[in-house]
């Protein structure tokens, strides 16, 4: 597929069976809203050129077997700007997914709004922006597929508005276009692999593997469930720790299974998102769907680094969506704590952890949590669902390190391991206080 592939191109890439939706009619004076003087002759131009009578083409099919709404832009029609009649044909196929229970596809590649329409065109984002949110309360998912270039309001709505944001190689993105940003930008901001290094979306995925993502994504977020998702089979030590001391060596030992064998294990197979739409990313937090068993789990699995902000909020993300569309979520704790750098306090750590905290708090979706390493205070915690954790022989969670627990009494470093024990770390303990449920893994 070349980088102008026509709107047309990119459905046939990614769908079967593509069915277009009737398109609203609209009676237009001459020469637009605005009378701007040759803007009916630039319309026939396009489309004469496209085959298209406006920038967008909106139908049915499906991918990989899930009929999905496809939104796809026609680049080579005016730049795939919005104006009036392409709002016309975004609401209507939204009202349409809507109405038919099924997910949507937005294929963008936009310059943005048409300036021949001015202020009328610009308004279409509201528009756009209210289809979009009437369908995200509606419980529908919207997978966005960033192509090149997808820039303006369009980015700033039907790509970056989505529930899961995928791009193609090389793509340019970014709400300043080309011709109108500083003459010293460096131009590789304005990339999909710098959206996703700064958090904006989830992946690039190359053309050839775009189907098959695409059609992952659809069936797992289109299958929801109202069971809790089953706690994962400890990997590692089977017996428990006789001392505080002995639990936290064991969960601090680099030879204990650690998140990506859990997810592993679990699902028969995953896809990440990636990223807090606030400009940051972890990878100590790993966040994604998959399937278990035939249906779809969310997971939120810290990888035993100190988790950073961004961590927090694409976690607490991941949980409002899965949420919203009645998926489970399956929490995995493994931090010895919140990063406490000075960047981090400068990203926020304390309103992300508070965020999540209330994420977790507010879901109506089952939350199962199983920790797998270290509870490290309240780092830890806000990952944790109340009522329903779990832990593993190889784990331990404190209010404080054992360290620090000493060093804020004024304890001599001989008495660490004294601590450990006094502050009943081991899973036993943790049961006995209530903290964590008990079954075959504890």
């Amino acid at each position: 597929m070349t980088e102008r592939a026509t709107a047309r191109e990119v459905i046939a890439l990614v769908a079967d069976d593509f069915g277009e939706l009737p398109y609203p009619e609209r009676q237009s004076k001459p020469d637009g809203p605005l009378a701007w003087r040759g803007y009916d002759a630039s319309r026939a131009r396009a489309a004469e050129r496209t085959g298209e009578e406006e920038s967008v083409v909106c139908g049915t099919a499906h991918v990989e077997g899930t009929r999905a709404v496809l939104i796809s832009f026609e680049f080579g029609f005016l730049g795939g700007s919005l104006g009036e009649r392409t709002g016309d044909r975004l609401e209507a196929a939204y009202t349409y997914a809507r109405e038919h229970r099924l997910p949507v596809v937005p294929l963008v590649a936009t310059g943005g709004s048409r300036m021949q329409e001015g202020m009328l065109a610009l308004t279409q984002l509201q528009r756009v922006a209210r289809q979009s949110a009437l369908t995200r309360e509606a419980g529908l998912p919207q997978i966005a597929v960033l192509r090149d270039p997808t820039t303006g309001g369009g980015w700033a709505t039907l790509g970056a508005g989505a529930d899961v944001i995928l791009a193609l190689p090389g793509a340019q993105v970014g709400f300043a276009g080309s011709r109108v940003r500083p003459p010293d930008a460096d131009p590789a901001a304005y990339s999909a692999e710098a959206q996703v290094a700064a958090g904006a979306a989830d992946a690039v995925v190359p053309p050839q593997d775009l189907r098959r993502t695409l059609g992952r994504w659809l069936r797992l977020l289109t299958a929801p469930s109202n069971e809790a998702a089953p706690v994962p089979a400890p990997l590692g030590a089977t017996d428990l720790p006789a001392t505080g001391w002995d639990a936290v060596r064991r969960a601090r030992s680099p030879q204990r299974p650690r998140a990506d064998a859990y997810l592993d294990a679990y699902f028969t197979y995953r896809v990440p998102v990636s990223g807090d739409r606030c400009g940051g990313t972890d990878e100590g937090m790993l966040c994604g769907f998959g399937e278990h068993e035939g249906r779809t789990v969310a997971y939120a699995a810290q990888a035993g680094t100190a988790t950073r902000p961004a961590g927090y909020r694409t976690a607490a993300r991941l949980i409002r969506l899965a949420d919203r569309l009645g998926i489970p979520v399956l929490t995995l704790v493994d931090t010895p704590g919140a990063a406490n750098d000075a960047e981090a306090e400068r990203q926020g750590a304390g309103a992300a952890i508070a965020d999540l905290f209330g994420a977790v708090a507010s879901a109506r979706t089952p939350i199962t949590t199983l920790l797998i390493g270290e509870g490290g205070s309240g780092g830890a915690l806000a990952l944790a669902a109340p009522g329903d954790t779990w832990a593993t022989p190889d784990s331990y969670f404190s209010v404080i390190a054992p360290e620090l627990a000493a060093a804020i009494l004024k304890r001599p470093p001989e008495e660490i391991e004294a601590t450990a024990d006094q502050l009943r770390i081991r899973p036993q303990d943790l049961a006995e206080l209530g903290v964590i449920r008990t079954g075959d893994g504890v």
